[in-house]
């Protein structure tokens, strides 16, 4: 029987039957740190193998099956703002509150769910780490699917906001799993263009609530009020859940770290079998050969973030986000709210609104083109500059081209961070603490957004739209400086390589 390291480089020479039938006694080679330094080796190839391979359909197939997964979740997290009108009209809701903190308006309600999504995110990221992508990728879609059914037949504020909450819990928990799983899926070369697939897919959602909003908030549908049919609509993702799972296998690099070899050896080898059958049909050619493997740190603890490297990484993507929280939703989740204070009936808000969702999947689609031939923090600078510009020019603007030509492009430079951050943050971690890592400095942002939320509605009450655009074009200034002068570069890097 051939050796564990014999297996990895019969599969480099295209050798998959070899792998098929060998197996590794990688626990009898030694005991304590000797074990876990094999582990880490072990790792290192399984990594190896992974970058080398050419992304041909069946690696775009997996990045698909976790885009479907992100759809749902940004269908559930972008409908606040355009459901918004509904909930005001139905009297459930107002659209300012009564001091600063008031739990009857749309601030309360945005709030809900961004605390939701610090618990998801601070005190849940753990989970994907310790039981793995694929099965919390599975079921915290449907916690957030249960709590939006219920939730859709709620008639109080309080209930309103109790059960927004709870799917907040399962959504937060969700974007850090997907965010981790694709970058662990994936090649080194094809991470920027794999985030972009699955934000362009998901942001595919947003355009889709929009027009259903538009359609259906301001009517009855079977008796319930428009904005509980967008919900229940949203719901529909549990259909579809299992059978995105199914497809799916678990991360061969997590299953490396936790020791279990003989797995992630097995998911490799069905993988490599399949992606070699498709490039020797393009190209007749074998797989190329994986690079030599370094050793990499078989364990990590959540405490290695106070240490170089990550220290300054930690403190770059905390300031990034709370600040770009403030930038993203603040127009996200207000965009009819604020065309209806610039003097545009609720009904012609929405309409307004759904024509600019339609850019928020041309972003990421635009990403797919340039993903990978620019640094990650150079895109995010960038983006955030135009950001600052059109924001500050849509609070003078009053035609309708104009308004709406300038939310385009604020949706089309939000949806281009978007995707840029959530590759660039699962980078900068390393393998054993990368779901934690990414949910605690993820979690700032939902801080952020729950306080500003109320901080946007007293800016809207008091200085109007143009008060809340000066606030957001402040903090995407200092974005652009935080991602500036504290980012490293990730292009084309191996995982492992940048948490050295």
């Amino acid at each position: 029987m051939k050796s564990s390291h014999q297996a990895v480089y019969a599969t480099a020479l295209g050798d998959a039957g070899a792998l098929g039938d060998s197996r590794t006694d990688a626990g009898a080679d030694a005991a304590g740190s000797g074990r876990a330094g094999a582990i880490a080796l072990d790792g290192a190839r399984i990594s190896a193998r992974l970058d080398r391979l050419p992304a041909t359909r069946t690696i775009w197939q997996l990045v698909m099956l976790l885009s479907f997964g992100m759809f749902f979740e940004l269908y559930d997290l972008m409908y606040s703002g355009y459901i918004a009108p509904g909930l005001v009209h139905s009297g459930l809701l107002t659209a300012t509150t009564r001091g600063l903190f008031g739990t009857s308006g749309v601030a309360s309600f945005i709030a809900a769910l961004f605390a939701g999504l610090f618990i998801g995110t601070a005190a849940c990221g753990f989970l994907a780490d310790r039981f793995g992508r694929r099965a919390i990728f599975t079921w915290s879609l449907l916690w957030y699917t249960a709590a939006n059914v219920v939730m859709a037949f709620q008639h109080t504020a309080l209930g309103l906001n109790c059960w927004r909450f709870i799917a907040g819990i399962g959504i937060g928990v969700e974007i850090v799993t997907i965010g981790t799983y694709i970058s662990e899926l994936v090649p080194k070369h094809i991470r920027g263009r794999a985030s972009a697939c699955s934000q362009a897919v998901g942001f595919c959602a947003v355009p889709i609530v929009a027009f259903l909003s538009y359609l259906l908030v301001p009517r009855h549908v079977f008796g319930l009020d428009g904005w509980r049919v967008v919900v229940l609509i949203g719901a529909l993702g549990a259909i579809v859940v299992w059978w995105i799972r199914r497809g799916l296998p678990e991360s061969p690099r997590w299953l490396a770290q936790k020791g279990r070899l003989d797995e992630a050896d097995a998911v490799m080898t069905r993988l490599e079998a399949r992606v070699a059958r498709e490039y020797r049909r393009q190209r007749g050619l074998p797989l190329p050969e994986p690079a030599s493997p370094e050793p990499v740190r078989a364990r990590a603890a959540f405490r290695d973030l106070l240490v170089p490297p990550y220290r300054k990484r930690t403190l770059m993507l905390i300031i990034f986000h709370v600040f770009q929280t403030m930038g993203y939703y603040g127009f996200a989740n207000w965009i009819p709210t604020l065309l209806i204070k610039q003097g545009i009936t609720v009904t012609t808000s929405l309409m307004y609104a759904s024509i600019i969702a339609i850019a928020a999947p041309l972003g990421p689609l635009l990403g797919l083109l340039i993903a990978d031939r620019f640094e990650r923090k150079t895109v995010i600078v960038c983006m955030a500059a135009l950001n600052v510009v059109c924001g500050l020019a849509f609070s003078q603007a009053r035609e309708t081209v104009l308004l709406v030509s300038l939310g385009v492009c604020l949706v089309l430079a939000g949806n281009i961070i978007s995707y840029s951050y959530h590759a660039y943050q699962a980078e900068l971690f390393p393998t054993g603490i990368r779901a934690r890592a990414v949910g605690f400095v993820y979690s700032w942002s939902r801080i952020s957004a729950m306080f500003s939320a109320f901080l946007i509605a007293a800016c809207l009450g008091r200085f109007g739209v143009n008060g809340v655009f000066m606030f957001i074009s402040g903090a995407m200034a200092i974005v652009m400086v935080a991602i500036g002068t504290l980012g490293p570069k990730t292009r084309d890097v191996a995982l492992e390589d940048i948490s050295k």
